[in-house]
């Protein structure tokens, strides 16, 4: 799908009271308010149901994951043992600590995902002291989700981490932007930090997922929640809304451009990005 440059792509998952994904929404029952009004135009309105997806694992492997990197395994080969699904699905691996690498480019064999997962090690990725998750997932998404139609599938970081970012150099707006061109939501497992110290990882965690239109779930939860918490994060990708539209106004000044979405009474919950970026000229 080509679009110009003031089109906005809104991707949005909508659930009924019993946390039942809704499917047969109709255009005239969504309202979206963009930067306080209402688009110009709506040029396409679709949902999309049982899509292929697109995963970037991101594991975090630096000093402050060291009781926490083996159940962050768990996940990770859980998601690629029950959730992805084999010549259909498509997955890529970032170990990150100080540094980052693609331990697993994009792949659509079960077994070789799985195998780049048991491969990760603590420490890897720490020729120096610190963690710098935003550095990270702005490589994922300008790197690694680049090289795919954005478009096509259902586009995801899962992200399984305590949160700490203290050695990068990308700032939360920019890869907030870089989730953004390639319509990426994060969902993140988020891993207890060191009890001695105020950590900052829970905010950081909860605003990349919070404007993305993704989630944040505790990680030390008993192993049945959290196969639901995967669950729940497949049927958000898999089962979606398209939302195609052009703006009322639309100054090219990259500032931030909230957006609300308005949807009937049946729908109880609404997975949504905040808003997003205005694209610079």
């Amino acid at each position: 799908m080509r679009l110009s440059v003031d089109e906005v792509v809104l991707t949005f998952h909508a659930t009924d009271s019993r946390d039942l994904p809704i499917n047969d929404l109709k255009a005239s029952e969504v309202r979206v308010v963009d930067d306080g009004a209402p688009p110009r135009r709506i040029i396409s309105f679709e949902s999309l149901v049982d899509r292929q997806i697109h995963a970037a694992i991101l594991l975090d492997t630096s000093e402050s994951m060291q009781q926490g990197l083996a159940i962050s395994k768990l996940v990770a080969e859980h998601f690629a043992e029950h959730i992805f699904r084999q010549k259909s699905d498509q997955a890529m691996v970032l170990d990150f600590g100080y540094a980052s690498e693609f331990v697993q480019p994009w792949t659509d064999d079960q077994a070789t995902l799985s195998r780049s997962i048991q491969n990760v090690r603590l420490g890897r990725m720490n020729p120096l002291p610190g963690t710098a998750i935003l550095d990270t997932v702005f490589r994922a998404c300008s790197y690694g989700f680049n090289k795919i139609d954005s478009s096509a599938t259902g586009n995801f970081i899962l992200l399984l981490s305590d949160g700490e970012d203290n050695a990068g150099r990308t700032s939360l707006d920019e890869a907030l932007r870089a989730c953004q061109r390639s319509n990426t939501v994060i969902y993140a497992f988020l891993f207890p930090s060191n009890p001695d110290r105020l950590s900052t990882g829970p905010k950081t965690l909860r605003d990349l997922a919070s404007q993305t239109g993704g989630r944040v779930f505790p990680a030390d939860d008993a192993p049945d929640t959290i196969w639901t918490d995967l669950k729940i994060i497949e049927a958000e990708i898999r089962n979606q809304y398209r939302l195609v539209y052009n703006p009322a106004t639309l100054v090219h000044n990259g500032a931030f451009r909230a957006i609300e979405l308005q949807l009937p009474d049946r729908v109880d919950k609404v997975e949504v990005r905040s808003g997003y970026f205005a694209p610079l000229r």
